[in-house]
C-alpha cells in the first residue's frame, strides 16, 4: 500500500478540549478507486480536499452507503477496533442494496490497520475520549443518467471524538414523516436515509426536543428508531426493542448489548412495539427506563418522551440496565474487561511507516 505522509501534522495545533462531534479530523485518509469492473490498489494520503466533477452520480442520485466505527487506545497504549468484521459485512450488505460493488476485505481491514497506526497519537487513552472512524463509498462516475454508476470511491477518514450528545434526551413521536419506508433502504447505511430525517429533526429541535421517535410508515403507530440510535424499553426487569425489518437499521452496539444483557441474565424481546403501549406503559410505571443505542452515543438514556402534547417522564432509577450496560461495554472497548467475546482487535500495522 502506498503512503504518502503529511509534511506537518495538525495534532499539536488541535485543542482535544474542544472536539464538536464529526469537526475535527485526523491527519491522514485512506482512497480506493473502483474502475473498469474491479477495486484498484488502496492509497494512504494527508487529509484534504478532493477532486470531483460536477456531474458525479453521488451528487445526482445520492448513491452512497458509510459506516461509523470506533477504535479506544488501552492502558498500553495500543489502539483497540471494536467489532470492525461486522462493520465490514454491513457496508458490504449496504453496498449490494444500493447496486454498488462490494469492498474486497483486504482492502477494508489491512486499510484500517494502516490509517490507524499512522494516526495513533490522534487515539487518546483519556477516559471519554475515542476516535471515530467514517468508512464511505460513493459513485464517482461522471454522468447524469438515471443509472447506477460504473465507478466508485470507497475512503476512510478518522475524526477524534468524545461525547455525541450533552445533557438530556427529550424526544418526541413523530406521526408524519417517516424515516424509511417498507421495501426501501432503512436497513442499509444508505445516505439519503440521514439526508431525508434532517427536516423534521430540525422541526423537533425547533421545539425543543433533541430528537424524534420514529414510526412505522405505514400507520405510525410501531416505534422503529429515535433518531440515529436504536430503541430500547425496560419493562419491570425485561427489555424489550423493536425486531428488525427492512426499515430499521440493525446497529452493531444493538446486537452488543443484545448480547450483553442475556449474559447478565436479563431477559429481552424483539418485537413490534406499539406506541400507545409506550405511552400507557410509562404513565402506569411498567415501562421505568428507555435508552437509545449507536455507535456513537454508545448507550444513551432518554429522559422523556413526548406524544402529541403529552409528555412523558422517565424517572431515574437506582439500578439502571442502561448504565449497568455501558460500563461493561465500554469496558471491553478500552480493554479494561477481559474481552470474552473476541469483539476488540489491536490493530498492528503490516508496512513500514518510517
Amino acid at each position: 500500500m502506498k503512503i504518502t505522509k503529511t509534511s506537518i501534522s495538525r495534532l499539536k495545533s488541535t485543542d482535544f478540549s474542544n472536539l464538536p462531534f464529526g469537526t475535527v479530523f485526523s491527519d491522514h485518509m485512506l482512497i480506493c478507486n473502483f474502475k473498469d469492473g474491479k477495486w484498484g490498489p488502496a492509497e494512504i494520503l494527508p487529509y484534504g480536499p478532493i477532486s470531483i466533477s460536477p456531474g458525479s452520480k453521488v451528487l445526482h442520485y445520492g448513491q452512497s452507503v458509510f459506516e461509523g466505527m470506533k477504535a479506544f487506545k488501552n492502558s498500553n497504549n495500543e489502539v483497540l477496533l471494536f467489532r470492525k468484521e461486522e462493520n465490514y459485512k454491513r457496508i458490504n450488505r449496504s453496498a449490494v442494496r444500493l447496486s454498488i460493488p462490494e469492498i474486497p476485505e483486504d482492502i477494508f481491514m489491512n486499510g484500517l490497520d494502516e490509517l490507524l497506526s499512522l494516526d495513533n497519537e490522534w487515539c487518546k487513552a483519556d477516559e471519554g475520549y475515542s476516535l471515530y472512524i467514517r468508512p464511505f463509498i460513493f459513485a464517482s462516475s461522471e454522468g447524469v443518467k438515471a443509472s447506477a454508476s460504473e465507478e466508485y470511491t470507497f475512503m476512510i477518514i478518522t475524526s477524534p471524538s468524545t461525547k455525541y450528545y450533552e445533557g438530556e434526551m427529550n424526544v418526541v413521536v413523530e406521526e408524519h414523516f417517516t424515516r424509511a419506508p417498507k421495501g426501501g433502504v432503512g436497513s442499509a447505511k444508505a445516505a439519503g436515509n440521514y439526508a431525508a430525517s434532517f427536516y423534521p429533526t430540525k422541526q423537533a429541535n425547533a421545539k425543543g426536543f433533541q430528537q424524534l421517535i420514529w414510526t412505522d410508515s405505514i400507520e405510525h403507530k410501531y416505534i422503529e428508531e429515535s433518531g440515529t440510535m436504536n430503541i430500547w424499553f425496560r419493562v419491570g426487569d425485561k427489555l424489550v426493542t423493536p425486531e428488525l425489518s427492512d426499515s430499521i437499521l440493525g446497529g452493531i452496539t444493538r446486537e452488543s448489548i443484545l448480547t450483553l444483557a442475556k449474559n447478565n441474565g436479563i431477559k429481552v424481546e424483539q418485537r413490534k412495539i406499539l406506541v400507545s403501549e409506550v405511552v400507557e406503559g410509562i404513565k402506569s410505571g411498567i415501562i421505568i427506563e428507555v435508552f437509545g443505542t449507536g455507535t456513537a452515543v454508545t448507550v444513551n438514556p432518554i429522559n422523556s418522551i413526548t406524544f402529541r402534547d403529552e409528555k412523558l417522564v422517565i424517572p431515574t432509577i437506582e439500578y439502571s440496565y442502561a448504565i449497568k450496560l455501558k460500563q461493561e461495554l465500554q469496558g471491553i472497548q478500552k480493554g479494561k474487561l477481559e474481552d470474552k467475546l473476541g469483539w476488540t482487535s489491536k490493530v498492528v500495522s503490516k508496512v513500514s511507516l518510517s
